[in-house]
């Protein structure tokens, strides 16, 4: 038995999420929409799934959408419930108390084995403006905060972008203080007398074929041993199994057949014609440089994602919500195209037959927000083995030699401490 996450939208909204069960049933519940609260129960006693959808009607629609697009997205949003969930009352969860989700699931407080979810990835997000916890859409926290307060799930586990871990808190002003968010976030569990751990965990080593750093906390309500993932996946190891997978791993058979796809605009792929298999940018002759970049030419950083041919031979970047983006393209590695759909999907981990609705655009943002199944699988399989209290194998004592030192520091840089994923040293 083993629990899976579900995804988190950069968009505004976040999903909460208790449960413990097969994958076959993971596959036919977890969905990502936009600006939404899913919310659920594992019962240990009763061992079945509860959960339920709501909208976040507090999170108001970007100053760009028009009203029109907007509520399209609302009823986009409510045939994906539709058609992946059965049990779903609606509502805004500002004002859904957590004794009607009990309610609706035949609990008692304290009963659940699980909370997941993660609040609006937007305010902490490094990629764009970060407006930290004052920003309304961070005001969900809170809301996460109060269903475990009141809930008292046995464990918690929160999801997110790794900028949360340096996004600093605002002042009424919107100007950044001393304070950081993550401070805020752990001073509330350990208020709730949680005890946590949390990290930076990379999708690739827990046999995702793609580079993807995510924030991950999980919270003890009974002081157990919880610990975070140790990797399962490796950049060099001597069985094929355990290597780090790759785009050949697992698109190699699409690449013909690639169904539902965007298009590059005809100028963009005037250049993109030009980039070998794993080149961007920077491989294109220095005469035209310029005139491919425009003004992006002159802007700092390293500009990676400009012009960009992905390589079978290696793990995909982090699959972002739309492949044709001028600065985090996601070009074929052979073929004059982005990624489609459904390659996408095999990056993430969806199965073949999961069904994505809506517009192009929403398919590739519903797979783009997603969390892949391998890392959540990898985290569900720590809490299962904290919860079963199996997950170490007892020794009279640990041998001192310096190759036993080398695994126990790799054990502790995968599990209980905090990793800097910006220090690759760390790894080797």
């Amino acid at each position: 038995m083993f629990l899976f996450s579900a995804a988190v939208s950069i968009c505004g909204g976040f999903f909460v999420f208790i449960e413990h069960f097969p994958l076959s049933t993971f596959h036919q519940i977890c969905y990502n929409t936009y600006d939404t609260f899913l919310a659920g129960v594992y019962c240990e006693r009763h061992s079945k799934i509860y959960f339920s959808f709501f909208r976040c009607d507090g999170v108001r629609p970007r100053p760009t959408a028009s009203r029109y697009r907007y509520s399209n997205r609302t009823r986009f949003q409510h045939r994906m419930c539709k058609y992946h969930a059965s049990k779903r009352p609606l509502g805004d969860i500002c004002k859904i108390e957590p004794e009607e989700l009990l309610s609706a699931a035949g609990l008692t407080f304290g009963e659940p084995f699980l909370i997941c979810g993660g609040p609006p990835c937007q305010p902490f997000s490094t990629a764009g403006k970060r407006l930290g916890i004052n920003d309304p859409r961070g005001s969900l926290f809170r809301e996460y905060v109060r269903m475990i307060d009141v809930i008292r799930p046995r464990f918690f586990i929160m999801e997110n972008v790794k900028g949360l871990m340096s996004s600093p808190l605002k002042d009424e002003n919107g100007k950044n203080t001393d304070g950081k968010v993550l401070d805020i976030i752990l001073e509330e569990f350990s208020r709730l007398n949680y005890k946590t751990v949390y990290g930076v965990l990379d999708s690739v080593n827990y046999g995702v074929p793609q580079f993807r750093e995510r924030f991950v906390m999980i919270g003890s309500r009974d002081n157990e041993d919880i610990f975070l993932p140790i990797p399962t996946h490796f950049q060099m190891h001597q069985d094929p199994s355990y290597r780090w997978a790759t785009l050949n791993d697992c698109i190699k058979d699409l690449e013909d057949f690639p169904g539902d796809c965007a298009d590059f605009s005809p100028a963009r792929l005037k250049f993109l014609k030009m980039i070998p298999e794993g080149g961007n940018w920077r491989s294109l002759p220095p005469e035209i440089r310029k005139e491919a970049m425009g003004g992006a030419y002159e802007s700092g950083g390293g500009k990676v994602g400009f012009y960009r041919r992905l390589s079978y031979s290696q793990p995909s970047p982090t699959v972002v919500t739309s492949p044709i983006q001028k600065a985090t393209m996601m070009c074929h590695p052979t073929k004059d195209r982005p990624l489609s759909v459904a390659e996408y999907a095999r990056i993430q981990q969806f199965p073949d037959d999961w069904k994505f609705t809506g517009t192009l655009i929403d398919k590739y943002r519903q797979i783009g927000n997603a969390v892949p199944v391998g890392l959540a699988k990898a985290i569900g399989q720590a809490l299962v083995a904290t919860a079963e209290n199996n997950a170490i194998i007892q020794v009279k004592r640990i041998r001192g030699t310096a190759i036993h030192e080398k695994i126990q520091e790799a054990i502790r840089l995968g599990g209980n401490a905090y990793v800097d994923t910006d220090s690759p040293e760390q790894f080797l």
